[in-house]
């Protein structure tokens, strides 16, 4: 064993040296950690099936998938496309409206439906779901308020998901644009008499806050940690080291340019390895951890435009991927 690193490294190194070996290989289920294709980010314009068959074509193992027109298609369907194509369905976007809005009624009344949503995502061979969670509080809200909702709401998704052995993944948002005030969030009073409702306030844009917001709502609920995120943050390795691996549910790959954070725009990335993001530390902390499942590029921007075929930016963005997890092995 070198002496330049100790035994943990060492172990980690040689758990994500396992995963990047297995990422050319794409027609069989991934070992650890395996590259998913994000249509949305670098395919756009291309819509299902079409985007699992790209996916397939260009040389990812996984999918992240697109809910409706894959239940419209039924369940023996898309298990048979994705069984044809040999890639893993990675992740999903939870299929429910505004589900940490302000309405608790319709809310409650989307939990059913949510049932049946879970079985097909399980019948075909997917465990996760993801949703984005707002880094601002409601109108009106304290931070303690928000996170009593915001918790009754994520129990109540963990109990219906946990029936189907389903996860929930949170992405919190990172860069300070999300946490800056604007003028359509400010609320308009109804009633001319009484005072106006209070400001949205920050309430959770970090690694470690979502894991707490997690570990107070459900055993299943986790997060979706970008690296995009996590660096707008301020986020550290050493925060991803600490982190419970069962709470790490999927993971977004992209990379920026050194600039000041009031300056930072969600669309401004770069393909990683090309920014200043630590993403050798990111990879290598993850495999410390143990984590297992997949990564997919999001590269929002110009730095992938929409005028690129889809082909192109998703191999582009594959490859860009692949290097720096293999470079993390040095």
């Amino acid at each position: 064993m070198p002496d330049s690193i100790d035994r943990r490294e060492f172990l980690a190194r040689a758990a994500l040296g396992a995963a990047v070996l297995a990422l050319p290989r794409a027609r069989r289920a991934p070992a650890a950690m395996f590259v998913s294709l994000a249509p949305w980010a670098v395919a756009r314009g291309v819509g299902w099936p079409e985007q699992a068959r790209l996916a397939a074509r260009v040389g990812y193992e996984g999918i992240d998938w697109a809910f409706g027109p894959a239940k419209q298609a039924g369940n023996d369907a898309t298990r048979a496309l994705l069984a044809e194509l040999g890639i893993v369905p990675a992740i999903v976007n939870l299929p429910m409206r505004d589900p940490l809005g302000a309405d608790d009624a319709a809310f409650d009344a989307q939990l059913p439906a949510l049932d049946d949503d879970a079985a097909f995502c399980r019948a075909i061979g997917c465990s996760r779901f993801q949703l984005v969670l707002g880094p601002m509080t409601l109108p009106g809200q304290t931070k303690v308020e928000r996170w009593a909702q915001v918790r009754r709401r994520l129990s109540a998704v963990g109990a219906v998901l946990a029936k189907h052995d389903v996860t929930l993944g949170l992405e919190f948002l990172g860069p300070l644009v999300f946490r800056m005030p604007r003028d359509r969030e400010r609320p308009t009073p109804t009633d001319s008499a009484a005072p106006p409702a209070s400001p949205p306030v920050p309430f959770v844009w970090t690694l470690r806050d979502t894991l707490a917001l997690c570990a107070d709502s459900a055993p299943n609920v986790g997060v979706t940690l970008d690296a995009w995120h996590w660096h707008h943050s301020g986020g550290t390795v050493a925060d991803i080291r600490a982190a419970d691996p069962s709470r790490i549910v999927h993971v977004h790959v992209s990379d920026a340019r050194a600039m000041p954070p009031e300056a930072v725009r969600d669309d401004m990335r770069l393909l990683a390895g090309e920014g200043v993001i630590d993403l050798v530390g990111f990879f290598r902390a993850l495999a410390a951890i143990g984590y297992r499942g997949g990564v997919a590029p999001e590269t929002i921007g110009p730095r992938i435009p929409d005028t690129m075929p889809a082909e192109e930016s998703a191999r582009l963005a594959l490859d860009a991927t692949r290097a720096v997890m293999r470079k993390a092995l040095h």
